[in-house]
């Protein structure tokens, strides 16, 4: 089976090239992404802890997805598609919030060099998780959440710590009924 393809951008989000996903990770290739962040009416954050077998941040807390999107696929079909395959969630409308680049070191050689789209959405539905990229999940609210950060930064994906609270900022910022 072929590695999936990651779309390469300069820092405008100009489509440069294709690469492997792991050859983008190794060279640090800047390459597009995408960020589900899910919160339920409560306002609670629903994050996921990372399958234990991913090849990087491996048991490691994060937003309710990510993914790279495929050559030719949009940014929000990208959002749908790994909504599902990671919690088995579908049909939430999301709202497009920002974009933002990171360039990070990862473990096994690795690096997270990304300009990485930010989508928010509310749903209280249950996630259904796929075993396979998703060890966990729950719902927290903020003030847990960003006291847990606090005390135990790496227990979290270095990408999420980056935005989460730009994202809060964002989300508090808007009336729920626009996303």
């Amino acid at each position: 089976m072929e590695e999936p393809r990651v779309v390469l951008v300069d820092e405008n989000d100009n489509f440069t090239g294709l690469a492997g996903k792991t050859e983008a990770h190794r060279k640090a290739l800047l390459h597009r992404a995408v960020s589900v962040f899910i919160f339920n009416t409560g306002g609670e954050w629903l994050l996921q802890q990372r399958a234990f077998s991913k090849y990087h941040s491996a048991g490691l807390w994060s937003n309710a997805c990510c993914t790279h999107p495929l050559p030719g696929e949009t940014n929000e079909n990208a959002c749908h598609r790994r909504l599902m395959e990671e919690m088995g969630l579908e049909g939430i409308p999301l709202k497009n919030a920002f974009f933002f680049i990171y360039k990070e070191p990862l473990e096994n050689g690795l690096t997270e060099y990304e300009l990485d789209h930010v989508y928010l959405g509310i749903s209280d539905n249950l996630p259904v998780i796929n075993p396979s990229e998703v060890s966990d999940y729950r719902f927290i609210p903020f003030s847990m959440l960003f006291d847990e950060i606090k005390r135990k930064p790496e227990k979290f994906t270095v990408w999420f710590r980056k935005i989460f609270q730009r994202v809060h900022n964002y989300h508090n910022s808007l009336d729920d009924r626009m996303l």
